[in-house]
């Protein structure tokens, strides 16, 4: 290792997702194995500026890999958007003695640490955790597994229900700017159809195609809905419509709402958090820095943070037209 650098902060920030604390633990681990000191700071940003932090050592992370959430609490700070707010909080960092910050979230807690690494060429290191994944850089973000099986979980469940009363169920998953939810969950959980912001199906055509499984033999449909899908202003102007202008099906609207970003992390989610975790501070010991850690075919790869920040993500293509097919 080549930095020097003998003291590393962690955070996590923005909105939860299952796999943040597996990092949190894997960061930890990866300073006491190259006997780094690790420091962690509660409520992301806002804990930096107020100074709230604690030293964490190998045994402190114990039992936490399988918890949802995050031990380090979350918060957005509107003070850190502020000159003042990131000099308050780059004084704390220096007397506390960090040397690097590796921060855990999503494109605004990534917005975060650029402008901060600009203003003072203060080493940062991202790691992606968000159940949207839509984060560029990574083929998935921290929390994105663990999501899609509790939705698929979920949808099953409602599927029993829709079977028994030959209902028509609208669910809305979260994805207010990406249907990356909607698309794999409509496809593991068989729906009639999935909308998702990238592709607007239109009011018409989404009762021409329920029309066209009901004549099929379908006494029941599912059909998933991303919170940002643009057809109506919201899912239940979508089950006004239906009822307006398709007879025979009682509707119903379920919203999944944030049981989405609870829970146990799955398996995936561990291990790949594990490994961001070592990527993160290993490279930042090596003198990297301004960089996101990601998942790229199969390896850890590292990203500019301005491009996970600044790049969009494009939907699966090959997803949809298996969406389409399944959905004859």
């Amino acid at each position: 290792m080549q930095s020097g650098m003998k003291k590393i902060a962690v955070l996590t920030s923005g909105g939860d997702s299952p796999g943040m604390n597996a990092a949190v633990r894997s960061v930890v681990r990866t300073c006491a194995y190259h006997g780094v000191e690790c420091i962690g700071v509660y409520r992301g940003y806002e804990g930096m500026i107020e100074g709230d932090f604690t030293t964490l050592n190998a045994r402190s992370v114990r039992g936490i890999i399988n918890k949802g959430g995050t031990m380090l609490k979350s918060a957005r700070s509107k003070e850190f958007r502020t000159v003042e707010g990131r000099q308050k909080a780059y004084e704390n960092i220096k007397k506390e003695g960090i040397d690097g910050l590796v921060v855990i979230g999503g494109d605004g807690s990534f917005t975060g640490a650029l402008v901060f690494n600009q203003e003072f060429g203060f080493p940062v290191m991202g790691i992606p955790g968000t159940i949207d994944n839509d984060i560029v850089g990574t083929s998935h973000t921290l929390g994105f597994d663990t999501a899609l099986n509790t939705v698929v979980d979920a949808i099953d469940k409602i599927r029993d229900t829709a079977s028994s009363h030959n209902r028509l169920f609208f669910i809305e998953v979260m994805g207010r700017d990406v249907g990356h939810i909607a698309l794999n969950c409509g496809i593991a959980g068989g729906a009639e159809e999935i909308l998702i912001p990238e592709e607007d199906l239109g009011l018409d055509r989404l009762v021409e195609s329920l029309n066209k499984s009901r004549t099929s033999g379908k006494t029941s449909s599912i059909v998933v809905v991303a919170e940002g899908d643009k057809i109506g202003k919201n899912i239940f102007q979508l089950k006004e419509y239906v009822d307006e202008n398709m007879e025979g099906y009682d509707v119903r609207v379920s919203v999944l709402g944030h049981m989405q970003r609870g829970g146990a992390p799955s398996c995936f989610d561990r291990v790949l958090a594990s490994r961001m975790g070592v990527k993160a501070v290993e490279s930042l010991l090596n003198g990297e820095s301004n960089y996101m850690v990601g998942l790229l075919n199969g390896k850890m790869e590292l990203t500019p943070l301005e491009n996970a920040i600044k790049g969009k993500t494009k939907i699966n293509l090959e997803l949809l037209r298996v969406s389409d097919i399944m959905s004859t």
